[in-house]
């Protein structure tokens, strides 16, 4: 089952029955109730009053003004009668217990549990969106939980998950929930993962830094073309901006670049963006190389051939990334880890399920290697 089938299934439950007993909690009756409409009405921060009665909202780089009434083109934020807010807070409609290599992260706790949360809504509108109906809808067509900050930290500790997931969507529109969520996580001891696209505000994405422990990094392209054609981005530069903070902030990162057929998988393209990754971030950086497959107005497009995936791992390989594994080709090789030293495999995997590890305290058991990551809580 691929991540696009996972989610569905969870969609079906979360449409007529509790998602919450099915990961095993059942000790809290308001949130098994599934609701639709806007069940998270918040005020936000993050609005500037503008002319004649307007605000711009300024967490994302496309800073929408709105009037009294009008939402921004991530449609989880309004101008609700010269108040803006946010429309998101504590109502997730994905909630889900995933193994973190589900994420994906090769390189944080592996084989371990984390609870998973995601909202309606994203800034941008990708023609490959692997979630379009649920990140590209208003939030009051789709059924929620409401689940406030605290009864997630307390979901996740009943499932015995050791990380809490803000992913399969963008999280930059549910800023305010996840951030107030990622405080009482680092209370609570748990791990905050993002599985993003950087495309919010730098101060907003600053704010959030210091509580994050882990990022997977959406890096669709290097090429601003690519994000204004394909992603409704006009201008790139925030993203590599975030991309550059976090390493410098020593958050453990990984990068996912999804390979798509006539679109970005040229061998030009891709010797770009591993230079690119090499040069201002560094070799050590993990990369998944992941499979398109068809999906919402770019359905007329193939699924990425193996062959072409395997000669994306070969680039990387070749300008001296470290870390590269191709995502949704499971069995293949390419999902171990191996010590850049001496060539043993330090954590072996098929598909989300890991095998034999081979590391003592993030070192590699044959060479004494460190390898990068979060190994320990």
């Amino acid at each position: 089952m691929d991540r696009r089938q996972f989610l569905k299934t969870c969609a079906g439950l979360c449409g007529g029955a509790s998602l919450l007993p099915f990961l095993g909690i059942e000790n809290s009756a308001e949130a098994q109730t599934v609701k639709r409409g806007l069940l998270g009405i918040r005020n936000s921060p993050w609005f500037r009053t503008s002319a004649r009665n307007t605000l711009t909202c300024t967490l994302c780089p496309k800073e929408c003004t709105l009037s009294s009434g009008q939402r921004g083109v991530c449609r989880v934020r309004e101008n609700r009668q010269g108040k803006g807010v946010t429309l998101t807070y504590g109502n997730p409609c994905l909630v889900q217990i995933d193994p973190v290599e589900r994420i994906p992260f090769f390189h944080v706790l592996p084989a371990s549990r984390t609870l998973s949360i995601a909202t309606a809504g994203c800034p941008l509108e990708c023609m490959f969106c692997e979630v379009w109906d649920m990140a590209l809808i208003r939030p009051e067509d789709i059924h929620a939980y409401e689940m406030p900050p605290p009864e997630v930290i307390r979901f996740a500790q009943s499932a015995k998950a050791r990380a809490i997931s803000y992913a399969f969507g963008e999280p930059a529109a549910f800023f305010e929930f996840m951030l107030d969520t990622a405080i009482l996580a680092r209370k609570a001891g748990l791990l905050n993962l993002l599985h993003t696209s950087g495309y919010i505000s730098p101060k907003a994405f600053q704010e959030l830094i210091p509580y994050l422990d882990a990022v997977n990094f959406d890096l669709k392209s290097i090429d601003p073309s690519f994000y204004r054609k394909y992603c409704g981005a006009p201008d790139m530069g925030p993203i590599l901006d975030n991309l550059r903070w976090l390493v410098q902030a020593r958050v453990h990162v990984e990068i996912t670049h999804i390979v798509i057929p006539t679109l970005n998988d040229d061998p030009s393209s891709l010797q770009r963006l591993v230079q690119w990754i090499r040069t201002e971030l560094g070799a050590s950086i993990p990369l998944h190389f992941a499979r398109f497959y068809p999906l919402y107005k770019l359905t007329n497009l193939p699924p990425t051939p193996v062959t072409v995936l395997e000669n994306a791992y070969s680039i990387a390989r070749t300008a001296g990334l470290q870390y590269v594994y191709l995502a949704k080709i499971t069995g293949h090789r390419t999902e171990h880890t191996y010590c850049p030293r001496c060539g043993n495999s330090v954590i072996s995997r098929v598909g989300f399920m890991v095998g034999k590890i081979h590391l003592n305290k993030g070192r590699c058991q044959f060479c004494q290697q460190a390898i990068p990551g979060r190994w320990e809580p």
